[in-house]
């Protein structure tokens, strides 16, 4: 029996060892045939370190097939033989593996998870060329994701190492990968340097296909510095080793290249022959993002011919793809990835406005959001295909139903320990909520924009509210204009960069009192591009609010300062303005009527001061709170050393009105001058950091006013500038959020904020309330008081 088994180990050694000579042949199907022989023995025997061999090969063969599901399947077979045996080394390259094909297949996110756990490996075994392998591999992930100096540093770091093991091929492939980082970074010189430094690396070792690579790429980069005639020669350079190499991807990758040249040149049917070309191409080898690049190239093509009943589809399809690619990554990579892949949906978007499909337009615009929505009971009772996820909603989910329990017993009730222990009930709930959505990309995607949600939103907006949502496509801005029963959009031509200096300038001219330009040589413009454009079909619907969704750099623009040279007015003059963060149907959702009680309770818990001394010292601060709570019957005051973070974490179930006069420091970096940390609030006990704002549980604030320094500018959690701070404390649950831009004097602050809550206690809506209080000091510079705005529920 010994020999037996000494016969049929050495048998499955002979059936693999064939199975790899058929495989350097390129005869992949005659090597699997050998290496399905060879299996059953390694295994009859046990044989594990053979199986893993075997299972390893087996995978390679299906990758090099481009069968990816079915090389995935056995490289997952294969990674727990060898956790069994304890090869780390051979665990390590089978990790990295496996991180390739998750990047192939387009999950990214999961291919960081492997290829992380393999550099792990890598550093114990000391494996350099294996360890510069999965840098490289990391890199390339982030580039995909569009992180480019991310990539860089990791393509850098695997330069020397490959250098140090004379790995002339993949020396030569991140002299490749650092010039395509250079060249997305616009600086196409450098990029052609590093890209032509791989090119005599592989034609002494006779790489035909990755020579072919690099010939494509300096192609590209030629066509990037209006080189045409050289580019063209590059290409077809590559696409003749492409063809003699049988390299059916990268075939594709210069087909669609050609295209792109052609369609440069103007001789539109060559280009749409080389597309229609490399579009089966990429499908056949599962390149998602090579087809979703092709069918955007097809769809602007089918434009540029005046054929939009094809172009549109084409697009459409492109977008599709897209936004799958970004439902398979993790929530820190979904925002970048979409802002890199976005010249498609802004093609389709300007297409179906010009064809008067508004309503799809608007769709669509509003798919491809970057920012998810703010609603923690998308996760009641969901249901999703990972398993692992589904355990963890589950056990979520119960949590949360005990603490809408204990919500609903404080209610009926008030007890400063229930409330206590409702504060750190919900610091794990809503804590564990986002860990769930950081982990699981299946989760991530439930707080995104659905159909559903435009529709909801549409018919969620009141009587009598306006809503407006700029988009910026390429040389135009869509202006989109909603009611409860109506859309329409507009679109108003412009030079992108004429306009981005026109708004960079306005915005500093309002942060400066001494500027008396900014009308002539700002406001009225930006109100030309903005308002008027629209201006007629907002006065028809005769608004008493409107609400303004700011994307892009409008997120830092107070739309009320904008200046109607015809009628002498800002646009605060005409109308109460609020924003919202982006679509969330829980801003304009109507008011149920057990509410109204409710929310005619009008009284504050304000915090003021919290450290009086030294350059913290804010006194204006502490006599605007004390103003505020006398205004309001039934509120209270925290002033200095009691103004405490666990006094307001307790207290402010209490409240439907919070207020906050303290410092504030929402930039990239620390706020020196004032010793506080970036992104915090303070208080008297701590400096709170704003990315932890979930866990305070807002539920049921109806209005949280931030009186401090800076408190919606320059914070890139989820959204910048005026949507920035606003949108944490939304997800916090508190409906509405006011908040200003910049600083402002004390005095200023003081008097604008005292009139917003003398208004409130008057009946006035949020934003009735705030536009009177502003057009008292309307006849002052705005950098006084335009920089306070309401975002979120402005009734």
């Amino acid at each position: 029996m010994a020999i037996a088994a000494k016969k049929k180990a050495e048998e499955a050694k002979v059936f693999n060892n064939i199975g790899r000579i058929y495989s350097d042949l390129g005869q992949n199907h005659k090597a699997l045939e050998y290496y399905n022989s060879s299996l059953p023995l390694s295994q009859t025997v046990r044989d594990r370190a053979q199986e893993a061999v075997t299972l390893n090969n087996i995978g390679a063969a299906y990758f090099k097939l481009g069968e990816k599901h079915k090389a995935l399947e056995y490289f997952n077979l294969t990674l727990p033989v060898l956790q069994a045996i304890g090869d780390k080394a051979t665990e390590g390259k089978i990790l990295n593996n496996i991180g390739l094909l998750y990047s192939e297949l387009g999950q990214k996110q999961k291919a960081l998870e492997y290829f992380n756990s393999a550099l792990l490996l890598k550093h114990a075994t000391n494996d350099k060329a294996d360890e510069a392998v999965t840098l490289n591999n990391i890199g390339k992930v982030y580039f995909d994701l569009g992180q480019h100096q991310k990539a860089n540093e990791y393509f850098k770091s695997a330069l020397p190492l490959f250098q140090a093991v004379g790995d002339k091929a993949r020396e030569a492939g991140i002299f490749n990968n650092i010039g395509q980082v250079y060249s997305n970074l616009g600086q196409k010189h450098k990029a052609l340097e590093y890209v032509k430094s791989a090119l005599p690396l592989l034609q002494a070792l006779g790489d035909r296909p990755k020579e072919a690579t690099i010939l494509n790429n300096m192609g590209v980069l030629y066509f990037d510095l209006r080189q045409n005639h050289k580019a063209l020669e590059y290409f077809n350079s590559a696409l003749l080793l492409r063809q003699a190499v049988n390299d059916k991807a990268g075939e594709a990758v210069t087909l669609n290249n050609m295209g792109v040249l052609y369609s440069d040149f103007g001789q539109n049917h060559k280009a749409l022959e080389y597309y229609n070309l490399a579009l089966p191409l990429f499908q056949a080898v599962n390149d998602t993002a090579g087809e979703a690049t092709s069918l955007g190239n097809l769809g602007t093509l089918y434009r540029d011919i005046n054929q939009p009943t094809q172009a549109i589809p084409h697009l459409k399809q492109s977008v599709q793809i897209t936004l799958k690619i970004r439902s398979g990554l993790q929530k820190q990579n979904r925002q970048q990835f979409l802002v890199v892949n976005d010249e498609n949906i802004s093609t389709l978007v300007d297409l179906l406005i010009d064809q008067r499909q508004d309503e799809q337009a608007f769709e669509w615009v509003n798919l491809f959001t970057t920012a998810e929505l703010a609603d923690y009971t998308r996760l009641i009772n969901v249901k999703v295909a990972n398993l692992q996820a589904q355990q963890a909603l589950d056990r979520w989910n119960q949590k949360n139903q005990l603490l809408e329990s204990l919500r609903q017993q404080l209610q009926d009730q008030y007890f400063e320990d229930l409330s206590r222990q409702i504060r750190q009930l919900e610091a794990q709930v809503y804590k564990e909520a986002e860990n769930i959505s950081q982990r699981f990309p299946e989760v991530a995607e439930l707080f995104e924009t659905k159909p559903t949600d435009i529709e909801k939103l549409k018919s969620s907006i009141p009587s009598r509210t306006v809503v407006i949502q700029p988009v910026l496509l390429k040389n135009t801005i869509a202006i989109f204009v909603l009611t409860k029963n109506q859309l329409n959009v507009v679109k108003t031509q412009i030079d992108s960069v004429v306009y981005d200096n026109l708004l960079t300038k306005y915005l500093k001219q309002l942060q400066n009192d001494g500027d008396d330009s900014y009308i002539e040589t700002g406001s009225q413009q930006i109100y030309d591009i903005l308002i008027r454009p629209v201006e007629d079909k907002i006065q028809s619907l005769s608004p008493k609010q409107l609400s303004i969704i700011a994307t892009g750099k409008l997120r830092y623009l107070p739309f009320e300062t904008l200046y109607d040279s015809k009628t002498n007015k800002f646009l605060i003059e005409k109308y109460p303005i609020n924003y919202l963060t982006r679509i969330s149907t829980k801003s304009l959702e109507s008011v149920r009527i057990q509410d109204l009680a409710r929310r005619r309770q009008q009284k504050v818990l304000a915090f003021g001061n919290p450290v009086p001394r030294d350059v913290k010292n804010l006194p204006g601060a502490e006599e605007e709170v004390k103003k505020i709570t006398q205004l309001l019957p039934g509120s209270e005051a925290y002033l200095g050393t009691n103004a405490t973070l666990d006094k307001f974490k307790i207290q402010a179930l209490r409240f439907p009105l919070l207020h906050l006069a303290t410092h504030g420091c929402f930039q990239e970096d620390d706020c020196k001058q004032l010793n506080l940390k970036k992104n915090t609030l303070l208080f008297a006990d701590t400096q709170f950091d704003i990315a932890d704002a979930t866990l305070l549980g807002l539920k049921g604030t109806q209005l949280l006013t931030l009186s401090a320094c800076q408190t919606a500018q320059q914070t890139n959690f989820n959204g910048e500038g005026v949507t920035g701070v606003a949108y944490i404390f939304e997800r916090a649950g508190a409906e509405a959020v006011m908040a200003s831009l910049w600083t402002v004097e004390d005095k200023a602050t003081q008097e604008l904020t005292i009139e917003f809550y003398h208004n409130l206690k008057q009946g006035m809506s949020k934003t009735e309330a705030l536009q009177k209080a502003k057009l008292k000091q309307i006849h002052r510079h705005p950098y006084y008081w335009s920089p306070f705005v309401l975002i979120g529920d402005g009734r």
